[in-house]
């Protein structure tokens, strides 16, 4: 067991609709490859993740479609939690929070924090649409977004410029169930009084110090993430309403407030904890010991637009709880656009998971790869079909399955399929079997850092580094001419493709539990790579490609289908 525990998180999705590709290369792909390694490393994980089943989102959807909204939740906790499982994304739990633990957990730590007043109770004039008879929770109010001017913005967020809002910042607010223009009436919420919170805000998120001890390197997180909670703060903090006036959520655990429930920025980071509770019952485990325990490193995986919400909102929760942790990072990830546009649900912009993996059955790892290679990690990028395509066929399939097929093809040809010896070694050999060593400690620190497409490149540079160690001693000429010099560049082939299987699982992980299966290899964890990983004489098996070119045909059906 390694000596190190993490709490990894991955924002709620909504369960209003499906994933999206924007989706899994925000919150979902980098923390499964950040959690698969550590779990190679042997270090204790516990990977969180949950449906967010309630807000005003939920209740949007089920008006739109006529129906409840827990026919919507069951619908796309459901398709989302098969389209994870089928992409190889690894959740230790992935629950709802609809389930009675989530508002049990929910409303205690509302009850909490309520009993020793860190909340402040009070009546204001909120949005109301007479015509329906109810108060508009943020996003049934739509309107012009005060930075941006974008139109179509909600009461709580513009989704085209990211920027958090309040329903009273909104220009000409509409109610997005009547379109007529809302009325202020008054109602009574409790409000988090985040003012007050600035100072041990600012100190941790540049510091990374409360009262003097040292939580986080600050150094670790990323500019933008950091650049945006200054922002917040410095433009002044204001008290945020903490309830809500809708009858679906958790319900306010308090006399005589019927018709009010949890906001949802309240209740969904709360996921995260009585999801831990969930998996830690399970697995007869102290779900205290990934929370409230100074060992433990909390980390959130979230697109940009959740950062004020994870860095701000969350943790002044967890710190007014008193006993819990706050994240060690929050490595926010930026848009993912598609095809030079913005990805939107609305206007069917989008790339949805299902729909790929029916569409290119047992290609999970060629979108992992793609996705993982074009990350915005530090600003947008794009995802295009023929990226796609050529990243798959240029480097997946002529890089490293080409790698591996040569190898296995000249072992079996030469030595049917058992490893030969490897016998004297020259300066390029003992240089190729170092890079082996020294990539694995590349990929590592750079999964650590949260630097994931360096980590994948440094994985394909020892593919690239195969390929090239082949050409230049051309096993297939000496053959005729030294036996034991083709044996050692064989021997030293296999050491790399056995060391790939290894590297590559936290990208790649269908891949390299195929690959291991072609080497006939056992599960191994990161600290075995090294350049004798497989040994004189072992029998390795018949060789299947690893990877299969993807045609034009296929990718013209998708343009066509996302144009139409």
């Amino acid at each position: 067991m390694g000596d190190k525990r993490f709490t990894v998180t991955s924002a709620l999705p909504y369960a209003n609709g499906p994933i999206h590709l924007g989706h899994l290369a925000g919150a979902y792909l980098p923390a499964d490859i950040f959690v698969r390694y550590q779990k190679l490393k042997k270090n204790d994980v516990a990977f969180i993740c949950a449906s967010d089943e309630h807000g005003a989102a939920i209740t949007i959807q089920a008006k739109k479609d006529g129906v409840s909204p827990k026919e919507i939740v069951d619908k796309y906790h459901e398709l989302n939690k098969e389209s994870f499982d089928e992409f190889g994304i690894k959740f230790d739990i992935y629950d709802r929070t609809s389930s009675q633990e989530h508002h049990e957990t929910a409303q205690e730590i509302f009850q909490i924090l309520n009993h020793t007043k860190k909340f402040t109770k009070k009546s204001s004039k909120q949005f109301y649409d007479e015509e329906n008879k109810q108060f508009l929770a943020d996003r049934y109010i739509i309107g012009t977004c005060p930075k941006c001017e974008y139109d179509s913005a909600y009461g709580d967020q513009c989704e085209s410029c990211g920027t958090a809002l309040s329903p009273e910042e909104l220009i000409n607010p509409k109610s997005s169930i009547s379109g007529n223009t809302p009325v202020l009436k008054e109602t009574t919420h409790w409000y988090l009084p985040m003012q007050n919170h600035e100072k041990w805000l600012k100190e941790w998120i540049n510091e990374g110090k409360i009262d003097g001890n040292q939580i986080h390197d600050p150094k670790k997180w990323k500019t933008q993430v950091i650049g945006q909670c200054n922002s917040w703060i410095d433009s002044g903090l204001k008290e945020r309403s903490m309830t809500r006036d809708l009858d679906w959520g958790v319900k306010v655990p308090v006399e005589n407030s019927e018709g009010k429930v949890l906001y949802v920025w309240l209740d969904a980071p709360i996921g995260y904890i009585s999801a831990t509770k969930k998996y830690a019952k399970k697995n007869n485990l102290d779900w205290k010991k990934y929370w409230k325990n100074n060992e433990s490193e909390l980390i959130h995986f979230i697109g940009k637009d959740n950062i004020v919400f994870h860095c701000i909102i969350f943790p002044i929760i967890l710190k007014e709880l008193g006993d819990y942790n706050l994240p060690i990072n929050v490595p926010a990830n930026e848009f993912l656009n598609l095809e030079g546009q913005k990805l939107s649900t609305s206007k069917n912009w989008a790339i949805w998971l299902h729909e790929f993996l029916n569409e290119f059955k047992d290609q999970q790892d060629s979108l992992r790869y793609a996705l993982s290679a074009t990350a915005p990690e530090n600003k947008d990028t794009d995802f295009t079909w023929r990226d796609f395509q050529a990243r798959n066929n240029n480097e997946l399939v002529a890089i490293f399955g080409n790698f591996i097929n040569r190898v296995m093809v000249l072992t079996h040809k030469y030595y049917e399929g058992y490893v030969p010896s490897r016998n004297e070694l020259n300066k390029n050999d003992k240089k190729t079997l170092n890079f082996i060593n020294e990539c694995a400690v590349k990929v590592g620190s750079a999964i650590e850092n949260f630097k994931l497409r360096d980590g994948l490149n440094e994985l394909m540079n020892l593919a690239r580094n195969g390929n090239k160690y082949l050409a230049e001693n051309e096993p297939w000429k000496t053959v005729k001419t030294d036996e034991d010099r083709t044996k050692s560049v064989l021997n030293i082939s296999l050491q790399i493709s056995a060391a790939l299987s290894i590297l590559c699982e936290p990208y790649l992980p269908f891949t390299s539990k195929k690959l291991r299966k072609l080497l006939n290899l056992n599960e191994y964890n990161w600290d075995d790579i090294s350049s004798d990983l497989i040994q004189k004489n072992h029998k390795i098996n018949p060789h299947e490609h690893l990877f299969r070119k993807i045609e034009d045909v296929e990718i013209e059906k998708q343009l066509q289908k996302l144009n139409s």
